[in-house]
C-alpha cells in the first residue's frame, strides 16, 4: 500500500485508511472479535491509518482499538497511525448532540482518549465539530499545548470552513482536515481542497463510499434496527430513487473496467488529488480487501471527468444528514 504524508509532519499514513466508527455504533449490531480480525487484516494489507472518535459508541471505539494495540504489543503500536477526535457530546440513546470546544474540555477529552486507547501519544487529534462561540484561537491554542506536552503529535480539524482552517493554521500548523467527500458529496471542491493544498494540509475524506450507497449493493429496505442511515434524507423516498439512477451509471462504468463501484469511487479520490486520503469504514474483511485493492487502479483524466459528469453536485437529492447531524458543520466558503 502506498503512503501519503500527513501535513508537513514526518507521519506517513496509508493512502487508504480505515474508518472504525461502524465497529461501535450507527450501523447495527457489532462484534468486537470480528472488528479485531478486520483491524489485523488491515495491517497485513498495509492499511495503518485508523480513524476513531471519543463519541463513537460513547468511548467503545477507542477502547476497542486500545485493546487491539495492547494485544499486539509495542510493535503493533509502532505500525499504527491513530487518529481520534473530541468535541461532540452526546447522551446514550440519543443522536442529538452539543459541541464543546472549550480549552478545559480539549484537555480533559484528550486525557480520557489516551486512557481508553492505552497510549502515551495520539498521532492525529481532531476537533470533531466547531462551536463558533469558542474562538478558534483559544481551541487551537489548547491543542497546541497538547502537542508541546507530547500528548498528541498533530492537530486536525473536521468539517470546518477554509476561513477557520486559515485562522487555526496561523496559531499552530494543522496537519489534516477531515470532511465528507465522495462522488455524491462534492462540497470540498468549492474551496477547501485548494486551501488545504495551499497550506500543505492533508484532506481526509470520510464516507468516501457514501455510507455504502455508492457501492450499488446496499438494500436500504433491509437496514438493521439502529442503522442511522434509515434517517438520512438521501436514503429515503424520491431522493433515493433519483440518487440510485446515478449509482447505476457508476455500476456500468466499473463493470466496463473490471472494477467494483467501491474501487471506482476510491480510485477517483486518489487519482484526482495527491493530498487526499479516503477512510472507508467497514467491519468485514472482504470489503476491506476490496477497498484496499482500489489503490492499485489508475484512472485517466478523461475517466475522472466522466465520473465527475455522472454525479453533478446539483443533481444529488437530499441532505447529507438530518438537521441534528448538521450541528457544528461549517460551510465550505
Amino acid at each position: 500500500m502506498q503512503t501519503r504524508q500527513l501535513g508537513n509532519l514526518e507521519i506517513r499514513a496509508s493512502a487508504i485508511g480505515l474508518g472504525c466508527m461502524g465497529m461501535s455504533e450507527f450501523y447495527g449490531a457489532t462484534d468486537d472479535a470480528q472488528s479485531h480480525a478486520t483491524l489485523a487484516r488491515a495491517l497485513e494489507l498495509g492499511i495503518n491509518f485508523f480513524d476513531s472518535a471519543d463519541t463513537y459508541g460513547f468511548g467503545h471505539n477507542e477502547t476497542l482499538i486500545g485493546q487491539f494495540l495492547k494485544d499486539g504489543g509495542p510493535a503493533r503500536r509502532a505500525q499504527v497511525v491513530i487518529s481520534t477526535k473530541f468535541g461532540i457530546v452526546r447522551q446514550p440513546g440519543q443522536y442529538e448532540r452539543r459541541i464543546d470546544n472549550t480549552p478545559a474540555y480539549v484537555q480533559s477529552a484528550c486525557e480520557a482518549s489516551l486512557k481508553r486507547l492505552g497510549v502515551d501519544t495520539i498521532d492525529l487529534y481532531y476537533c470533531h465539530r466547531r462551536n463558533p462561540n469558542v474562538p478558534v484561537e483559544d481551541m487551537v491554542g489548547a491543542m497546541a499545548q497538547l502537542v508541546r506536552a507530547g500528548k498528541i503529535k498533530a492537530i486536525g480539524l473536521s468539517e470546518v470552513s477554509p476561513a477557520t482552517l486559515r485562522k487555526a493554521h496561523a496559531v499552530h500548523p494543522v496537519a489534516a482536515v477531515q470532511s465528507e467527500y465522495s462522488l455524491w458529496s462534492r462540497e470540498p471542491e468549492t474551496n477547501m481542497l485548494v486551501t488545504c493544498a495551499d497550506l500543505g494540509v492533508t484532506f481526509v475524506a470520510y464516507s468516501p463510499l457514501g455510507r455504502a450507497f455508492l457501492t450499488g449493493a446496499l438494500d436500504t429496505s433491509g437496514l438493521a434496527a439502529g442503522d442511522f442511515r434509515k434517517n438520512l434524507p438521501r436514503f429515503n423516498g424520491a431522493a433515493e430513487v433519483a440518487n440510485q439512477a446515478m449509482v447505476d451509471g457508476l455500476s456500468r462504468f466499473g463493470a466496463a473496467r473490471g472494477m467494483s463501484n467501491a474501487q471506482v469511487a476510491l480510485s477517483w479520490l486518489l487519482c484526482k488529488h495527491t493530498h487526499v486520503v479516503p477512510i472507508p469504514g467497514t467491519r468485514r474483511i472482504n470489503y476491506l480487501e476490496e477497498n484496499a485493492a482500489a489503490a492499485s487502479f489508475e484512472l485517466s483524466a478523461t475517466e475522472l471527468a466522466e465520473l465527475d459528469a455522472l454525479f453533478p453536485p446539483d443533481a444529488i437529492e437530499g441532505g447529507r444528514y438530518p438537521e441534528a447531524g448538521m450541528v457544528g458543520i461549517e460551510r465550505d466558503h
